[in-house]
């Protein structure tokens, strides 16, 4: 199987690390192999043209208005991508969240 790789996105990068870690936690109890890691929105473009391309691209809820403009770039690039449903970010529940982006990726 792939190392998939999911990006956390949010308004500077670090209001989502404890999401990263919890997800992290819960990918290793199921004996996943992910690369979970949180960068800031303005990183979006270069993260998308990097060698490191995203198989799922996560927002924070803060960061909601920016839906819009940043589906049209993951898009492109047929990449899947969608908020994190407020509770369970604000929970910090890694195991839904972690769910949450396996069903969008498929």
């Amino acid at each position: 199987m792939t190392k998939k790789v999911i990006m956390l996105a949010c308004a500077a990068g670090m209001s989502t690390l404890l999401m990263v870690q919890r997800m992290t936690a819960a990918a290793k109890n199921q004996n996943k192999d992910y690369d979970i890691f949180a960068k800031s929105t303005t990183e979006i473009d270069s993260q998308l043209n990097s060698d490191t391309i995203p198989d799922i691209i996560l927002l924070g809820p803060q960061v909601s208005y920016l839906k819009n403009d940043i589906q049209h770039k993951t898009d492109a690039k047929q990449i899947p991508m969608d908020v994190m449903p407020m509770v369970d970010y604000g929970m910090m529940n890694g195991e839904k969240m972690l769910a949450f982006a396996e069903k969008l990726m498929g």
